[in-house]
């Protein structure tokens, strides 16, 4: 903390130099850094979930033998069988406390708390990146595009999986059952849908955000389109309660819904913007220097934040981060839109 003046006057009383010559201690990095850290919107209350315990995780009963488990950024779910625990995703953040949680939750059910199991939902290191830590014996079930990156990828921390599927997978442990689907690239080329049935849950990791607008670029969406379709695909299961992988509390319908409002804003004014916003004064600025990549950013930077603003306000006070990610979200879908579904506006075919 920097000194305050009656703190640096004492100093110098003590040392016995005169005033004028005391040294001025500036702040610490990390001082200055903070004060200089931009403000956002508050988070809705809606948003947040459940406290932490004090190892830093909070595990909850979804339905019957179904459970989740979560720090409040990242997010993992177990089934408790007769056989043995299902577990989905192992992210390294939760870390050790998958066994915490998962030891807490089987004995007091009188389970086995051995995990049996481990589905990935997709191959990113952030969801499956503590899976080493349950050794060789775990069967590792994931799509076949899900094994052949981690193949590629020779990452010990995420051994690839042994058991791999196409299309459908139906995994049934000790009277229990998950439905794993795989409807096209959206998130990454991998990223699955795992259904519980008897609870009504879905688990579908990086594409629905309960209470929060989507993580940057559309949570980095390898395929944009895919991903805003995997929204209307992950609507058309019967679920009553989503686990989508990040942040403190469980989804319900209404946060389905309300993504799907969301991008469906974002899609009308990007659309709108194509057709409205003139691009001769960035043509004007910089087509003398020849600077086709300051004419492209600024251009392409405008109509995205074009399309942000009114969205960014609507949803200010329902989707938490609105204010952070959409300009960036507004971006990903503008790019999507121009190269992969021929919405040009200007960059059109020229007569």
């Amino acid at each position: 903390m920097a000194h305050t003046t009656e703190t640096a006057l004492a100093a110098n009383a003590f040392s016995g130099r005169p005033d004028h010559t005391a040294p001025v201690n500036p702040p610490p990095d990390h001082a200055r850094s903070a004060t200089a850290l931009p403000d956002y919107a508050p988070v809705p209350p809606g948003a947040l979930g459940p406290a932490l315990n004090e190892d830093g995780y909070y595990v909850g009963r979804i339905e019957r033998n179904l459970y989740w488990v979560t720090d409040s950024i990242y997010q993992a779910m177990f089934l408790t069988t007769r056989d043995g625990v299902v577990l989905v995703d192992a992210p390294p953040t939760i870390g050790r406390n998958l066994f915490r949680a998962i030891q807490e939750v089987a004995r007091a059910n009188d389970k086995p708390e051995t995990v049996t199991h481990l589905i990935y939902s997709h191959s990113h290191a952030d969801h499956i990146g503590a899976s080493a830590l349950f050794g060789k014996d775990v069967v590792r079930i994931g799509h076949t595009e899900t094994r052949r990156i981690l193949q590629r990828a020779g990452d010990p921390d995420r051994p690839a999986p042994e058991d791999t599927f196409e299309d459908v997978y139906v995994l049934n442990v000790g009277g229990e059952t998950l439905e794993l689907n795989y409807h096209g690239p959206n998130h990454s080329p991998d990223n699955i849908f795992v259904y519980a049935p008897k609870q009504k849950t879905l688990m579908l990791v990086d594409v629905l955000y309960a209470g929060w607008a989507p993580f940057r670029n559309l949570a980095m969406a390898q395929d944009v389109q895919g991903s805003v379709k995997a929204v209307d695909v992950a609507m058309g299961y019967p679920w009553e309660t989503l686990v989508g992988g990040h942040l403190g509390r469980l989804g319900v319908r209404a946060d389905g819904e309300l993504q799907k409002q969301y991008l469906s804003d974002l899609d009308a004014g990007l659309r709108a913007a194509l057709n409205s916003l003139d691009p001769a004064p960035f043509l004007a600025r910089y087509k003398s220097s020849g600077n086709a990549w300051a004419i492209n950013k600024a251009y392409l930077d405008a109509l995205a934040k074009q399309a942000a603003d009114p969205v960014i306000a609507k949803y200010l006070d329902r989707l938490a981060g609105v204010d952070i990610y959409t300009t960036e979200n507004a971006f990903s879908l503008l790019e999507s839109l121009r190269l992969e579904s021929n919405v040009l506006g200007p960059f059109a075919v020229r007569n």
